[in-house]
């Protein structure tokens, strides 16, 4: 005879209180490393990082504890190591250029407390994701607005060619960082209400079913909007990302291989349209066409100087790498922000450079289980586009450096320098820690009587009969054991 006990449920927060005091090893060493190798000495702020990341982890790690106790517990262990490492680089590259006292690094450090600071505010007041669906079209509004905001005369900046920045007095910010998670939301929400209907049959065409014509309304209007945000803001990476998001949260909704194959369709089209008509886009192809090309190498601007020397950073790094400290990362235009992978890998190598997307793959297949595990439709969508956002960010960046696809100008998740990029992708933890909380809290108990057991025969009770009538239905039920 099985005997069946309960167990309690593990949280996991022993293991993340683990996994955090070797992420804080590693950034520490890391540090202390850099210094010792280009200085000869030890940085002098190593202190003040020692206190940021050990603030970050202990206040994070007690929130959790707290707030979401069946959290998952590998998610911000990850989180503090990729971000320990990208402040290392960044001092590392501000120790090649010799500028005094390390502003970048500082600067960092700061933006990693305010990305902490949002993240515990969503953790805190966000006691259920689903709260969110109610907001779903509030959240399209905001999101539209945000991408329209570097577009304003008196807003907007263009830097490098490209306006995605708004000015606030001495800062600078990306709203459209802001703009996929909220556009993140308004996806999760409409489709979730609206997926039978996008999930409908239509003609078959060379074996492919595709949708009902007038269905097709939500991804055409996304792809009008990447292209709008393509043409008015000349930003190639923005675009791909909005529309990349939309279209795979569409294939999660309703499970069907032709919407991916119209989105790709949509965006080839789009992009090679875009190239040809809009000469900032059309120079992003030649680079990457023709990088070793000594007329586009010498062009300025749009040149392919900086993808070049990022080739010849990855190179010089080998399979190990040079060392912390002892390569040329700030050779490369932009080696802390766009070009940030080119330096690691440089400094660390192959191995180390595979170590860290590792840890990204991680990071978002957490996301994925979280999104299998939860309950709810709107929990499920929501958490594999943040998910998403974070594994396709990656590659395109990635992809960009190494010349598999075009430069974008997007920036590599919790390393590169930059508030906006780090804020944000703090407060997509904070979402996914709180829907894998749900995902991976236990189901509370059934109340009623209990199941029966096999073998056994469920008849109702007629009121009037030995037992009392059942209060909803004027009847209820008894366990007959068969013998």
């Amino acid at each position: 005879m099985a005997i069946v006990s309960e167990q309690r449920a593990r949280t996991g927060r022993g293991s993340e209180l683990v996994l955090l005091a070797f992420a804080l090893l590693l950034t520490l060493f890391s540090y202390a490393q850099v210094g010792l190798t280009a200085t000869g000495e030890v940085p002098s702020n190593l202190g003040a990082l020692a206190g940021v990341m050990v603030l970050v982890a202990a206040v994070a790690h007690l929130l959790i504890r707290w707030r979401a106790p069946y959290a998952d517990p590998v998610m911000l262990p990850v989180v503090v190591a990729l971000n320990g490492v990208g402040l290392t680089m960044i001092y590392r590259i501000d120790v090649a250029k010799d500028l005094p006292g390390a502003p970048n690094a500082d600067r960092q450090m700061l933006w990693t407390l305010v990305g902490l600071a949002c993240a515990v505010a969503v953790l805190w007041f966000l006691r259920d994701h689903r709260v969110l669906r109610r907001y779903t079209y509030t959240a399209m509004v905001v999101g539209i607005v945000l991408l329209v905001l570097p577009v304003l005369p008196v807003l907007g900046r263009s830097i490098n060619g490209a306006r995605i920045w708004i000015g606030l007095g001495p800062l600078s910010f990306q709203p459209a960082e802001l703009a996929k998670i909220v556009l993140a939301v308004f996806f999760a929400g409409y489709l979730v209400t609206n997926r039978d209907n996008l999930a409908l049959a239509g003609r078959k065409v060379l074996g492919l079913q595709l949708p009902r014509a007038r269905y097709l309304g939500p991804i055409l209007a996304a792809w009008a909007v990447s292209l709008a945000v393509l043409v008015l803001e000349r930003d190639l990476g923005t675009s791909l990302l909005f529309f990349g998001l939309f279209v795979a949260m569409l294939y999660v909704a309703t499970e069907r291989l032709s919407w991916i194959l119209i989105g790709l369709v949509l965006f080839a089209g789009g992009a090679a349209l875009a190239a040809s008509l809009f000469p900032h886009v059309g120079a992003r192809f030649d680079v990457w066409l023709h990088a070793l090309d000594p007329a586009v190498y010498n062009r300025d601007p749009g040149g392919s100087g900086q993808l070049v020397q990022g080739l010849f950073g990855l190179a010089s790094g080998g399979l190990m790498g040079t060392g912390w400290g002892a390569g040329q990362p700030q050779l490369v235009p932009y080696a802390n922000s766009d070009f940030i992978v080119a330096s690691l890998g440089e400094e660390l190598g192959l191995t180390g450079l595979l170590a860290l997307l590792a840890l990204y793959l991680v990071l978002a297949e957490r996301g994925m289980r979280a999104a299998i595990g939860v309950r709810d439709g709107f929990g499920k969508l929501l958490a594999s586009g943040l998910a998403f956002v974070i594994a396709f960010q990656c590659f395109v960046v990635v992809g960009g450096v190494t010349r598999l696809i075009p430069l974008t100008g997007l920036t590599m998740p919790f390393l590169a320098l930059g508030g906006s990029s780090l804020v944000s992708n703090w407060i997509i933890l904070a979402l996914l820690l709180r829907i894998s909380d749900a995902a991976r809290r236990p189901a509370p108990a059934p109340e009623g009587p209990p199941p029966a057991a096999d073998g056994d025969a469920v008849r109702p009770v007629v009121p009037g009969e030995n037992r009392p009538a059942g209060p909803e239905d004027g009847q209820a039920t008894e366990v007959v054991r068969l013998t």
